[in-house]
């Protein structure tokens, strides 16, 4: 399996050329927890510099948004390094801070004249509704009555038409193509044609003034929007496409971004930190020219960790015939074999989106806590086939005293059972009420679902009464992923695959059954 998911891929060309440097490349210097709303951060211009020096070999340009948090020094330590600058100044509804930012790009454009090379007031504040566009052509027309240079304003592509007179009001019109993000996620393969279609549509509809592309990319990680799945090899392929029919039709683009921005996940979810073309944390370009692209660079260690799991778990179950005096029957083999199988071929995949999509306090104890359940579910399953005992009620853990079990094996199962309960349905909720940012935990729910589903499968629970708490969370799993299947759509296989796991979670649990006490 690590074989076929790690299978590199070969561009035609590589999507970072070091003979044939960038057009220009989003800018935003912030790394580890620093992020543009920390209260009075200030980055450290040798920060930026290191930047500088290091993006001035990739490209020629960087775009800016801010001059706010350091960035006023960018010009200046990109002058050294021999870079132009679009300069981006931020509006939003805080007048004052509209002002100030806009008095220091004009300050900054007329001492740097030679490395600023146009100015763009505002970035993406109509999709934001943060202001009018008549305000925004206010704005607009203040700075261009102070500098020489050419003035304009950067938005998704759909607000340019719906606010037609901010056309009037720059030198030329940048616009936002971002396939993964439409209301209609576009797949890698078609993202560069999308690009090119949009683009030619609005030369159309604003003739006689320059379309600059100021953002257009793909993410590296992250949840998939319908059929738009980030990938390390996507991102490559966009961002070679995109740049090669750039330069077949001599149009300009700006790619988004440099680097990786953790701080945006806290708004975009995981896919939000991961448009860059370096890593965030150790600096170094994604797609080194010459390097085939895969998805999954430590694949071997992952192959090997795999391997390793699966081997315990088949010690387990020997181990645990030694203190049995019969043999178990094939069917128990079976389960032991496929739990093993799924367990050692997906641990590679959960641990890696646990180390990407953890987020903050919580997202780190319920991703531990998930990987943490998808491993000892398999091994402790392993024990329980082997003993021909069945999958534990919630009442044997939580219960009276009657109900309790006395085995210490059936209660730690008992556990992983009520864990993975409650961080399924957790995630299934958040599907329901907030899907757009969230990621989907296909592999780990799968390493501790289908071991408690094969268990209930060959051992069945003693008659009794219908398990109430079980029942409940088998419900809500099996609504939850039926609303997301249809809301996410049937080209997401992340989805699908998810919503299937959260199906035969529901099935398991509503096999469960509370034994009858006498008396």
């Amino acid at each position: 399996m690590w074989w076929w998911l790690a299978t590199p891929v070969n561009l035609a060309r590589a999507p970072i050329d070091p003979n044939a440097k960038l057009e220009c490349v989003s800018y935003a210097p912030f790394r580890g927890s620093q992020n543009p709303l920390e209260l009075g951060l200030i980055v450290a211009p040798e920060q930026i510099a290191q930047d500088m020096a290091q993006l001035a070999k990739v490209t020629n340009c960087i775009r800016t948004y801010s001059v706010g948090n350091g960035l006023d020094r960018v010009p200046e330590l990109a002058q050294k390094a021999g870079l132009k600058v679009m300069l981006g100044v931020w509006i939003g509804t805080n007048r004052l801070d509209n002002k100030i930012q806009m008095e220091r790009g004009i300050a900054l454009t007329k001492q740097f004249p030679g490395t600023i090379t146009a100015i763009i007031v505002g970035n993406e504040v109509l999709l934001r509704g943060e202001m009018t566009s008549s305000d925004l052509v206010a704005n607009i027309r203040l700075v261009k009555s102070k500098v020489s240079v050419p003035v304009t304003y950067a938005d998704v592509w759909e607000f340019w038409l719906k606010n037609r007179d901010v056309y009037d009001s720059v030198d030329f019109v940048t616009i936002h193509i971002l396939p993964y993000w439409e209301d209609f996620p576009i797949r890698a393969s078609y993202a560069a044609s999308h690009v090119d279609q949009i683009r030619k549509r609005m030369a159309v509809a604003f003739p006689n003034k320059e379309i600059l592309i100021g953002e257009t990319g793909w993410p590296s990680t992250g949840r998939m929007r319908e059929g738009a799945l980030p990938s390390r090899a996507n991102q490559a392929r966009v961002v070679s496409e995109i740049l090669e029919l750039a330069r077949a039709q001599k149009f300009r683009v700006n790619l988004i971004e440099a680097y990786d921005q953790p701080w945006k996940r806290m708004f975009e979810g995981t896919v939000g930190g991961h448009w860059g073309l370096f890593d965030a944390s150790t600096r170094e370009i994604k797609y080194p020219a010459g390097v085939p692209i895969s998805n999954f660079p430590l694949a071997k260690y992952y192959a090997l960790a795999g391997m390793v799991l699966a081997g315990l778990i088949f010690g387990v179950s020997l181990l645990t015939l030694r203190h049995r005096p019969w043999s178990p029957r094939l069917s128990s083999w079976i389960v032991v074999a496929i739990s093993a199988t799924t367990a050692g071929s997906l641990l590679g995949v959960a641990f890696e989106k646990m180390m990407v999509e953890s987020l903050g306090i919580g997202g780190w104890i319920s991703g531990i806590a998930l990987v943490v359940c998808a491993i000892a579910a398999p091994l402790i399953v392993a024990n329980t086939v082997m003993y021909g005992r069945s999958l534990p009620t919630f009442m044997e853990l939580m219960g009276p005293r009657e109900y309790r079990t006395a085995s210490r094996m059936q209660r730690l199962l008992s556990v992983v059972l009520l864990a993975t309960t409650v961080l399924a349905t957790a995630t299934a909720l958040g599907f329901v009420f907030d899907p757009r940012y969230r990621d989907f935990h296909f592999a780990a729910l799968s390493m501790a679902v289908i071991p408690f589903l094969l268990l209930t499968a060959i051992n069945r629970s003693p008659d009794g009464k219908r398990a109430i708490a079980e029942s409940v969370f088998a419900g809500t799993l099996a609504i939850s992923a039926i609303y997301t299947v249809f809301n996410e759509g049937p080209a997401n296989w992340q989805s699908l695959w998810t919503c299937g796991i959260y199906l035969l979670f529901a099935l398991t649990l509503s096999r469960a059954r509370v034994a009858q006490i006498p008396g």
